[in-house]
């Protein structure tokens, strides 16, 4: 006879005892004594408190094995455990089955053993408030107060009986030798299982599998919605920082733009710090401090250059004259190493002064042009009465030439003023100033290189070819009528004097520098002149190695009417290109 752990009665045989526990007793929903979950089957369950209860579930367990052993009546004492196991079982069955309605007999195992007796440890306490049994009643209290002595005493296997000496051990052997007690075959199930795509878990009903996924799917799209909306934060932000870097990029450009254009400013002299009188007077001030000059000599100079801006004229302080001469000389009765050499007409040479040191080499170079001209008979037409001007009176009739329509681009590039700046000009004011004056001329750009190692060796055949059109093949030394030519290259500019052709068949130009002082030109007047005072005006291909260079060649009068037609031409300014 087995009796109801839950209301006492008695029936004959165990399927009798489990269809009195799913019929009488089947009342409330399976519910998880550790996490509380709840909406699943018996066998469900099971598995989730093997898998995530293990742990917990080891008390107990241990609970269950004490509870087998004290109502235990039979004198045999394996036939008491086996019975008072028997019983638990039996009352954890008829709790399992008040609990869910929906377990069948058949979905319990055949030795009516559950997988985790702890999973109805409360439904078990809550339903024998209500058993008939007094007795049993106290020797659950009496088990329970020794509860604690039991969880710190070496654990036993609730199956066997085996002593192991801690839970890790004692885990391992219930899982390798009472495995068929923990593990519920789900084949032994008659219900339909169904797995649920994303996590895994088993579903015996397909309604409570659908629900189960919609809530995944809430979460994915719960999680998806914060997804976008961070993601439009970060890209907000990312806008933000983006344009907040676009301005600093810009701040920062726009700042060095106006540090670039200021400094071309300076470089060119249009910075409106004052012209060719201010920076006289400014340097000389600063001689005078350092005790280089005289207070004599600076209030003289002054006074000398307000003349000489009064009237126009440069004062000639900075001008050696002779040298062309004394060149023709000394190629007669020396250089033994030139075989041939063409020189200009006569020129002289106008050293850079306190005024315009820095940035007046173009008008100087202009000066040494306008010396030749001046002495060239053929040019008498274009600069007959003329002397050599100041430059600041090169700044006004080259502000002459603009008014009259010449070169507008260059006009407009230096604002259409040159007098009281320090502004630089270059060959395309020179030949502007020329061409209004009706002197014939050319500009050449050579804008590549056209030799080995960034040289122009091109450049020099052209001026060979300029100077050689005239005079004997069978003279040393020819003095032609050409006059000298404007060489401009990036930063500077000087004028070529003529050109020596050596007996190894190099080319050497002759060259007066601007930036050349006057005392070391005038070294080259001495008779007894040495080839190391021509230094300093030959320059060999090797010696030229600028990016471009451009060349401002005299070819000698305009008509009136040449003149106009050259005006309308400089609207949109060109130049020969070589190569």
């Amino acid at each position: 006879m087995l009796s109801c752990d839950i209301c006492g009665e008695t029936v004959t045989s165990e399927p009798d005892m489990k269809a009195h526990l799913l019929i009488v007793h089947m009342e409330s929903e399976v519910i998880c004594p550790f996490c509380k979950l709840s909406g699943v089957n018996y066998d469900e369950m099971c598995f989730h408190i093997e898998t995530a209860h293990f742990e917990q579930n080891e008390l107990e367990r241990n609970f269950e094995r004490i509870s087998t052993i004290q109502y235990g009546t039979s004198e045999n004492g394996k036939d008491n455990t086996a019975q008072c196991r028997m019983e638990v079982n039996s009352s954890i069955h008829s709790a399992c089955a008040s609990n869910h309605p929906k377990i069948s007999a058949q979905s319990l195992p055949k030795d009516c053993t559950l997988k985790h007796k702890a999973f109805y440890s409360e439904n078990l306490t809550e339903s024998r408030k209500f058993t008939k049994s007094k007795e049993k009643q106290c020797d659950l209290s009496k088990i329970k107060g020794s509860v604690h002595e039991t969880m710190y005493s070496p654990p036993n296997c609730p199956f066997c009986g085996k002593i192991e000496d801690c839970s890790q051990d004692m885990e391992t052997h219930v899982k390798t030798k009472h495995a068929n007690l923990l593990d519920t075959p789900l084949e032994d199930c008659d219900q339909s299982l169904y797995n649920c795509p994303m996590c895994g878990l088993i579903c015996t009903n397909y309604h409570i599998l659908q629900e189960h996924v919609d809530l995944h799917l809430e979460e994915s799209s719960f999680g998806q919605g914060m997804d976008r909306v961070q993601c439009s934060r970060d890209l907000e932000l990312a806008h933000q920082l983006q344009e907040e870097e676009d301005r600093r990029r810009k701040s920062e450009e726009s700042r060095q733009e106006i540090e670039e254009f200021q400094k071309l400013q300076r470089q060119y002299g249009l910075d409106n710090s004052g012209g060719y009188k201010q920076q006289q007077l400014r340097n000389m001030e600063r001689e005078v401090n350092r005790g280089r000059m005289h207070p004599s000599e600076f209030h003289r100079r002054k006074a000398d250059m307000m003349e000489s801006l009064a009237i126009g004229i440069d004062d000639g302080k900075t001008k050696t004259s002779g040298i062309i001469e004394a060149l023709y000389r000394y190629y007669q009765n020396a250089a033994p190493d030139v075989r041939r050499v063409w020189l200009s007409t006569v020129v002289d040479h106008f050293q850079s002064s306190f005024g315009d040191r820095g940035w007046g080499c173009g008008y100087r170079n202009f000066q040494m042009l306008l010396s030749s001209l001046l002495q060239n008979d053929a040019y008498d037409d274009c600069v007959k009465g003329m002397s050599v001007p100041c430059i600041p009176k090169i700044q006004s009739m080259i502000e002459d030439a603009w008014k009259e329509g010449f070169d507008p681009q260059g006009a407009s590039q230096l604002n259409n003023r040159l007098q009281g700046t320090k502004a630089w000009i270059g060959a395309c004011e020179v030949y502007t100033l020329l061409t209004s004056l009706r002197v014939k001329c050319h500009i050449v750009d050579f804008h590549k290189s056209t030799g080995p190692l960034g040289t122009h060796p091109r450049l020099f055949e052209w001026i060979l070819n300029y100077y050689s059109s005239e005079g004997e093949r069978s003279q040393k030394v020819v003095c032609t009528s050409k006059p000298p030519i404007y060489l401009q290259h990036q930063g500077h500019s000087r004028t070529v004097v003529g050109i020596e052709e050596r007996k190894n068949r190099t080319l050497c130009l002759l060259i007066f520098d601007p930036g050349c002082p006057s005392r070391e030109m005038q070294k080259l007047l001495k008779q007894d002149m040495e080839a190391s005072n021509l230094k300093q005006l030959r320059k060999f291909v090797g010696n030229l190695k600028h990016k471009q260079y451009q060349i401002v060649s005299i070819e000698g009068v305009l008509t009136s009417e040449e003149k106009v037609a050259r005006r309308q031409a400089s609207q949109v300014f060109t130049a020969e290109k070589i190569p």
